[in-house]
C-alpha cells in the first residue's frame, strides 16, 4: 500500500484531498487480484486514473492562476510531461497476457512521480517569499548544532549564487556560477546524508518521509543542465533567477515544516 503521509500535505484543502484520492485510486488498482487484471479491466482502471489526474492538474493550475503563482509554467510543463509519459505507456498494445505488467508499469511510474512532484513542486504553491529569503535567521534553527550549521552553509551558497547572477558589472561570471551550483549539489548531498544518519541514530519516526523529500530535491538539482549555461544571456539569467528563488523557497519550506520537527522530537 502507498501511504499519503503528512509530509505530502501542502495545506490547500482541495489539492490535498485530490492528492489523497489519487493515492486511494492507485492502491485500489494495486490491490486488484492477478486473475482480474484482464485487458478490459486494466484499460478501464488506467483510463480512470489518467482522467482523474488530468482533472486534478486543471484544478491545480486554475488555483495557481488565481494566485498569480510564478511557478505556474513549471507546473504546467511537469503536468504535460507526466501526461505524455502515461499516454505513451497506455498506447502500447494491450492483451490479457501483458495487461498486468502494463498496469504495474503505470502505477510504479505514477507513484514515484507523484511523491516527487508533491514534495518538490506542489509544496511551493502559494509560497509567500520572506522579505530576505537568503537570510538564515533564528526561526530556522532546529537546535541541532550540525544540522543548523549545514543549513546555514546551504543558505550562504544560494545567497552567493543569487548575488553573482544579479551582478551586472561582472561579465565573466559563468564559471563561478557553475562552480557554486556544483558546490550546492555536492554540499546538499553531504547534508542530507548527515541529516538522515542523525535521524536514524535517534530513531526519528519521520525518517522515511524525510528521505522522500530529500530525493525529490536532489532530483531537482540534478535536472539543472550545466552544459546549456555556456553564456549568461537574458534568457538564462531569467532561468537562473527563477531557479534560485525555487531552491531557496524549497529549503525554507522544508526546514520550517519538517526539519524543525527533528529538534522537537529530540527534546521530547
Amino acid at each position: 500500500m502507498y501511504q499519503f503521509t503528512e509530509d505530502c500535505l501542502i495545506g490547500i484543502s482541495q489539492i490535498d484531498d485530490e492528492h489523497r484520492k489519487l493515492f486511494s485510486l492507485i492502491n485500489e488498482a494495486a490491490s486488484l487480484p492477478a486473475d482480474a487484471r484482464t485487458a478490459k479491466t486494466v484499460t478501464s482502471i488506467l483510463n480512470h486514473l489518467a482522467t482523474y489526474a488530468a482533472t486534478h492538474f486543471a484544478h491545480e493550475e486554475a488555483y495557481m492562476i488565481e494566485l498569480h503563482d510564478p511557478e505556474l509554467e513549471l507546473q504546467k510543463s511537469e503536468h504535460q510531461a507526466f501526461t505524455e509519459r502515461v499516454h505513451a505507456i497506455m498506447e502500447q498494445p494491450l492483451t490479457d497476457e501483458n495487461a498486468a505488467a502494463t498496469m504495474d508499469e503505470v502505477l510504479t511510474f505514477l507513484v514515484r512521480w507523484l511523491y516527487h512532484h508533491i514534495l518538490s513542486s506542489d509544496m511551493m504553491i502559494g509560497y509567500h517569499k520572506p522579505e530576505d529569503p537568503f537570510a538564515f535567521t533564528p526561526k530556522y534553527y532546529t537546535g541541532i548544532e550540525q544540522i543548523d550549521r549545514e543549513h546555514q552553509r546551504l543558505f550562504e551558497i544560494i545567497a552567493e549564487t543569487n548575488a553573482l547572477i544579479h551582478n551586472n558589472v561582472l561579465h565573466d561570471k559563468y564559471d563561478e556560477i557553475i562552480r557554486l551550483l556544483q558546490e550546492l549539489r555536492d554540499y546538499t548531498r553531504i547534508h542530507f546524508e548527515d541529516e538522515e544518519a542523525y535521524m536514524e541514530q535517534i530513531q526519528y519516526p519521520g525518517l522515511e518521509a524525510q528521505i522522500r523529500a530529500h530525493n525529490a530535491f536532489v532530483d531537482k538539482l540534478m535536472s539543472i543542465d550545466m552544459a546549456t549555461l555556456d553564456a549568461i544571456d537574458d534568457h538564462q539569467q531569467s532561468y537562473l533567477l527563477e531557479l534560485i528563488d525555487f531552491l531557496a523557497g524549497w529549503l525554507i519550506n522544508h526546514i520550517l515544516k519538517m526539519d524543525t520537527c527533528i529538534g522537537k522530537y529530540e527534546k521530547k
